[in-house]
């Protein structure tokens, strides 16, 4: 299962343990992920995602899934996520 957040797209990074001496060793900065249930307002539904703490928190903020779905780009989720999205735009139509 690949550490990428299906909303947000965040991966994770590269970077440096640095020690007291300055010595620098390569480490991975991973991205906070959660398992997460979500129900959907307009479909009656709930799905299942892999997203990252900070998009939880967005999606809170914004209203619920629905709203943050229609408010998303689509260059930023997965293909579950923009699967959801059409479904939600077909019914809010």
């Amino acid at each position: 299962m690949s550490r990428i957040c299906e909303f947000t797209g965040k991966r994770p990074m590269a970077g440096n343990n640095v020690s007291h001496a300055h010595n620098k060793t390569r480490r991975r900065f991973l991205p906070n992920l959660c398992n997460v249930t979500l129900n959907s307002d307009k479909l009656e539904r709930s799905f299942k995602f892999r997203i990252s703490a900070h998009a939880l928190r967005s999606v809170d903020h914004v209203g619920g899934l629905d709203a943050y779905l229609l408010k998303a780009k689509d260059a930023d989720l997965s293909a579950a996520a923009l699967k959801v999205k059409k479904e939600i735009a077909k019914a809010a139509a």
